[in-house]
């Protein structure tokens, strides 16, 4: 059994700035995070998705066991994270709440999953009002996923202040966890009764956040207070929780986690072992006879994202501990319960974990950086200062606006988190929040009110500092929050919103970017963002170019948009192509709504021209001319007169194919491209093809070899390699010749898309598995499939991260594998196949159903 009294906890702050664009309020294609679609995909497939499903290995580096990290660690995760996870990644988001539930079983009925913040603001630097919203709508997030109250809540950056602590103390939460060098003082706690426990034997867990009861008839005895130590150089002891007194007689726990065991884990390459990092755990219990918490707090990123296979040497570590008799695993909300406080702390004021001079690196030059030689961060301040003003100007038109449309707007905003969860609950949030006497008119005023008050948070996410300079993704994006507010004023307040623009801009200008092309603030918001806004009349155009090349349901969703055709009629003349049609446009945010007509003229390619206008009934005579005309002149093959009928029927501006939101616009070049690209590949395939023999000999011979020669083998080995793994069903015979060729002439594969496809086909293959098992058929077409796609992506010489399939293949094992019979003719036999070519150890492999059965488990196979 475990020491009783020694301890060990591991909290990962898992969080991503949002990414959504504002206006379409979806994450858009990063070209940075190639293959994958954004960073979120990325992070995702390389650290959220691998923590909930951890590999342990033996000694062949096969798999034993599949872990939820999750269960057995402290963790937190950002509000808008898990939105995006729900949407895009809904088993990862499953097993980050399985794990909540698991770990209740084990830690004494304390889930392990911490609140946070709701947009990572930095607290100390936030108005009271913005960190009350900031603090409910952070509570009200983590409620509706994990169905609980929380215990903790995780600041910023661990970004604090005595009135952060204050409002969270207000709000029931019961401890935070802060950095070592954030620890000013401590002392013990008096022998007697404590201020802000009603019952000296009550744990600080339960009485952290209540009110001192009333004094009884006697006079109680005055506490015996000991005298302040001072903790310099963070030496404070992170081996027990604190005490932190606050105003009335509210106090709320801090566990300072260790220092040098967290920088550990974050810079010193201590992930590269698993065994190496447990005993690192071990390591730090000191000779105290009294209960210890051994604990250490990194982002959760450094478990798979920024160390690779970091998620393993977690789920190593944990199983060495839970296995051992050193110490016991536990979480935050178990320990503060049976073991409160012995001393009181108070804090280091306006202090964080990522910056050595407090807060700065998020208001100031302070030399916090990435180490870009030669590169300041003088922009940091001008930026603030042009969102400080824009927050500040805007504060007195909401409250002015807001009357007639909330009688109370605070209150109103505090519970708008419940739209942003559930964008259906509009019409019952303005019916419980809103004036009793709003009209349907002033519902948009209302919602385009709270959306506004929403942007104007977000614009304050921390990351949109934290890096080196104004014009990188995380700063671009907060300014674009900026931009949507400005958007929004001027539709809500009139000349006086839209005078706000050139004043914050001129403020931009003062934030000098160290890329010179990018300039400074201002050109980043003319080049960058203006064109990112788009109203309803941008969204039909976008909806009427796509429509050329995809075919719409008569009601459809587009991003935050509902669009609903109400007519439309295509004409074509030879490689033209003329669409014109009517569309209701509604957003699904603000309740904005408008009928546009719509026309787009394609001639073929990437040759598109469109244009948009309102509707207005009383002009139906003119639109019936308007496409008599077109109709006639796009038969007639008289495409300048379509041209020029467009130019006078529609007053505003024409749009093309750049006009089409990213991934749109992506997804239409990839479909005009593909018939050029594969003309391109067949090309280059034949000229190596043709040339094929000379290539051999130059390089069986070690002789030069000219560079085309060596552009057109290297395309078109990669390219045949592609074609045939994205085949249906899988063309191996081509697969081993090219493999082959790639070997006889010293080809550098592409083994990041490769293998991106490679596994993106092995996941394909076990859904249908899985499908087949589902329904208990006797087929066995997709198991006979899956295991010849497994057989040919076995021989690829390089690795291949198969783990969505493996998982899927761990599912069924954990339904079957009791049941299966080891008969060689049996469908069991050809599944573990299977999963032994997928580097399972079938033989030895544990299934652990949940949290609860790792330390019997471990026990059993130590």
């Amino acid at each position: 059994m475990p020491a009783p009294e020694r301890y060990i906890c591991i909290h990962g702050h898992f969080y991503q700035p949002p990414r959504e664009n504002p206006w379409l309020e979806t994450v858009e294609t990063q070209d940075s995070a190639a293959p994958y679609h954004d960073w979120n995909d990325r992070i995702t497939a390389e650290c959220y998705a691998p923590n909930g499903a951890a590999r342990m290995v033996n000694a062949e580096n096969r798999i034993v066991r599949i872990l939820n990290n999750y269960g057995w660690i402290s963790f937190n995760f950002g509000p808008t994270l898990l939105s995006w996870l729900k949407e895009n990644a809904p088993r990862a988001y499953r097993m980050i709440l399985d794990a909540d539930v698991n770990s209740r079983q084990h830690f004494a009925g304390h889930g392990s999953a911490m609140a946070q913040v709701y947009n990572h603001v930095i607290m100390p630097l936030a108005s009271t009002r913005d960190r009350i919203t900031q603090i409910r709508w952070g509570i009200a997030d983590f409620e509706s996923r994990f169905g609980r109250k929380p215990e903790g809540m995780w600041l910023p950056e661990t970004a604090v202040d005595t009135e952060s602590l204050e409002l969270l103390a207000e709000h029931d939460i019961k401890f935070v966890v802060l950095a070592p060098h954030q620890c000013a003082r401590v002392r013990s706690i008096a022998e007697t009764e404590s201020a802000c426990s009603p019952n000296a034997t009550e744990t600080v867990a339960a009485a952290g956040t209540q009110k001192k009861t009333a004094k009884p008839a006697a006079e109680p005895e005055k506490p015996v207070e000991s005298a302040w130590k001072e903790t310099p150089n963070a030496s404070v002891d992170t081996t027990q929780p604190y005490l932190v007194r606050l105003k009335n007689d509210q106090c709320i726990a801090v566990f300072f986690y260790d220092g040098p065991r967290s920088r550990a884990i974050a810079f010193e390459g201590i992930l590269n072992d698993g065994g190496n990092f447990a005993k690192r755990l071990i390591g730090g219990f000191t000779d105290a006879d009294r209960p210890q918490l051994v604990h250490v707090a990194t982002d959760g990123e450094s478990y798979g994202h920024h160390h690779r296979y970091g998620e393993m040497a977690l789920a190593f570590a944990l199983k060495w501990i839970a296995g051992g008799d050193q110490a016991r695993l536990i979480n935050y909300g178990e320990f503060l319960e049976r073991f409160p406080p012995l001393c009181e702390a108070q804090i280091v004021e306006d202090t964080s974990w990522s910056c050595a001079h407090g807060i700065e690196r998020w208001r100031s030059n302070c030399g916090c950086n990435g180490g870009r030689q030669g590169w300041n961060q003088e922009w940091r301040k001008p930026l603030r200062d042009a969102l400080d003003w824009l927050r500040d100007s805007v504060a007195p038109m909401v409250q002015a606006k807001a009357k007639g449309l909330y009688p109370d707007l605070d209150s109103a905003r505090n519970a708008y988190i419940q739209v942003v969860l559930d964008r259906e609950k509009r019409a019952a949030f303005l019916s419980h929040y809103g004036d009793p006497k709003l009209t349907e008119a002033q519902h948009t005023d209302a919602l385009e009110l709270m959306e506004l008050e929403r942007h104007a948070m977000l614009m304050y996410t921390s990351c949109g500092w934290f890096f080196d300079d104004i014009s990188g993704i995380e700063t671009v994006q907060i300014i674009a929050y900026a931009a949507r507010v400005l958007q929004l004023a001027s539709s809500l307040f009139g000349e006086a919103g839209a005078a706000l623009e050139a004043e914050f801009v001129r403020m931009l200008a003062a934030a000098k970017s160290n890329v010179p092309e990018r300039q400074d603030g201002a050109a980043i918001f003319w080049d960058s963002i203006k064109n990112m806004a788009v109203g309803l009349e941008q969204v039909a155009a976008h909806y009427a170019i796509s429509s050329i090349f995809k075919n719409y349901a008569g009601q459809a969703d587009l991003f935050c948009y509902t669009i609903t055709r109400q007519a439309a009629e295509v004409v074509s003349s030879g490689r033209g192509r003329l669409m014109i049609g009517q569309a209701h446009i509604a957003s699904k945010f603000t309740d904005e709504q408008e009928t546009l007509l719509f026309a787009v003229l394609h001639f073929g390619d990437q040759n598109i021209t469109a244009a948009v206008k309102r509707y207005d009934e009383t002009q139906a005579a003119a639109h019936a001319e308007f496409i008599q005309n077109a109709r006639t002149a796009v038969i007639r093959a008289d495409f300048p007169s379509v041209i020029r009928l467009f130019d006078s029927y529609f007053p505003g501006p024409s749009y093309s194919i750049q006009s089409l939101f990213r991934d749109e616009q992506l997804r239409i070049m990839d479909l005009i491209l593909k018939t050029t690209l594969s003309e391109v590949e067949d090309t280059l395939i034949t000229i190596y093809r043709d040339q094929a023999a000379l290539l051999h000999f130059l390089s069986q011979s070690n002789l030069p070899r000219p560079a085309a020669l060596t552009l057109a083998a290297n395309f078109a080995i990669n390219a045949g390699l592609r074609r045939a793994l994205e085949s249906d069903p899988i063309d191996g015979i081509e697969l081993r010749s090219y493999l082959g060729l790639s070997r006889a002439d010293q080809v550098t594969l592409d083994k990041t898309l490769l293998s991106y496809i490679a596994d993106q086909k092995m996941k394909r293959a076990m859904i249908d598995v899985q499908e087949e098992v589902t329904l208990s058929t006797d087929e066995t077409a997709a198991l006979e499939n899956a295991l010849l796609v497994a057989q040919i992506l076995s021989t690829l010489p390089f690795e291949l991260n198969l783990w969505q399939a493996q998982n899927l293949w761990y599912d069924i094992y954990r339904r079957m594998g009791l049941s299966c019979s080891l008969d060689p003719n049996s469908w069991c036999r050809k599944f573990f196949e299977l999963g032994k070519l997928m580097r399972i150890s079938v033989e030895d492999l544990v299934i652990e159903d949940d949290g609860a059965t790792l330390q019997v488990a471990v026990s059993a196979r130590a």
